[in-house]
């Protein structure tokens, strides 16, 4: 399964200059509102150091990392929901996403304008989020009056449910509340998924400092930003889209090095993949032999058949049951034989829980 997250942001926070150093895409970086004038998307490989070490124990004729795909919009004004700046039609692009990134200014430089002419990312993580949900409450208003009439007449349960559901969530979006603070039963919820609220996704922040005090481990505005997100049940990390473009276009064996310059031990693509695994509740297995190494995205918690359903529906349809062994096990054995001799390699039947990091064989039959 490909995740997708959506990157927003108010102009000028530094949005497309981190969408460029993570995708190495070419999104227009300017001094200016809506240089990002059609949404961006990049698909960038996970970084997983799991599989490298696999490759070092299963010599495969290829290896295939899952992915992860970063759509970027243009930059979110205040009344964008009612079409100020480039409005709505941008929006738009990120109701199909998984999670959102947003992305918030806590540098100064007087060389980039503010579009508010002052740093505040309390405030511009308001704009923002206000700006969301009036998005959402213009969704779930029209729904409402198209289905209104029909519920309150009618003994049909699913639309009655709609009706319920969609009354629920305008009263939330109306009292300046996000889709996602509200709670739903098993009845509701795939009501609700179908809505495609944009205050339903995950978010995470990503505070874009400067390279002082991303080697500092923040300043005031990324504490209150830390604080804010703390307080609305999502979480916040450091980032410096300027060092993390620099980093791009280093060659590789320069990386390591200049991250220990900056205090860090890795890039900003890596933090931002793991919160946004985290936030998703998304774990990894890996599937490995002699032809392909890969690597698969599933949901924690998924049983034996739904994940080799990731693979081909055709092996949920016909599991007969998953071989399988955890990779630490293969790391420290030294192959997949030793892990076999030691008791390690499994049969799992289709009640099993895949774990993370697990290397799974299926056996079906269709």
């Amino acid at each position: 399964m490909a995740l997708q997250v959506g990157i927003v942001g108010l102009p000028n926070v530094g949005k497309s200059t981190l969408f460029n150093a993570l995708t190495s895409a070419k999104a227009e970086a300017a001094n200016y509102p809506f240089c990002t004038i059609d949404p961006n998307v990049g698909v960038v490989t996970v970084p997983d150091p799991r599989m490298d070490r696999i490759t070092q124990f299963i010599k495969p004729q290829s290896v295939v990392p899952t992915t992860i795909e970063f759509v970027d919009i243009a930059g979110i004004v205040k009344g964008a929901s009612q079409g100020e700046g480039l409005g709505n039609q941008f929006l738009s692009h990120i109701r199909q996403t998984d999670a959102i990134v947003h992305v918030v200014r806590c540098f100064d430089d007087p060389n980039i304008i503010h579009v508010a002419g002052s740093v505040d990312p309390t405030r511009d993580m308001e704009i923002i989020n206000m700006e969301l949900m009036l998005a959402d409450l213009d969704t779930v208003d029209k729904r409402l009056k198209r289905i209104e009439k029909a519920a309150r007449s009618t003994a049909d349960k699913k639309l009655k449910l709609e009706y319920d559901v969609t009354l629920k969530i305008h009263t939330a979006l109306g009292k300046g509340l996000p889709a996602r603070s509200i709670e739903y039963n098993e009845l509701e919820a795939p009501v609700v998924r179908d809505f495609h609220l944009l205050t339903m996704k995950p978010v995470l922040y990503a505070c874009n400092v400067s390279d002082v005090d991303f080697a500092a481990g923040g300043n005031d505005w990324t504490r209150a930003v830390e604080k804010r997100a703390k307080e609305e049940g999502n979480n916040a990390i450091l980032i410096c889209s300027a060092m993390e473009a620099e980093i791009a276009q280093l060659p590789p064996e320069e990386r390591q090095e200049f991250l220990a310059s900056m205090n860090a031990t890795e890039p900003g693509l890596h933090r931002l993949i793991r919160e946004a695994y985290k936030l998703l509740g998304l774990q990894t297995y890996f599937t490995a032999g002699e032809k392909e190494v890969r690597a698969w995205t599933i949901r924690a918690g998924m049983k034996a058949p739904q994940a080799a359903g990731v693979i081909h529906t055709d092996f949920e349809k016909g599991f007969i049951r998953a071989e399988t062994y955890h990779c630490e096990d293969l790391f420290k054995l030294g192959s997949e034989q030793a892990v076999k001799e030691a008791g390690k390699y499994r049969s799992e039947g289709k009640e099993y829980v895949v774990q993370d990091g697990d290397v799974l064989f299926f056996r079906f039959n269709v």
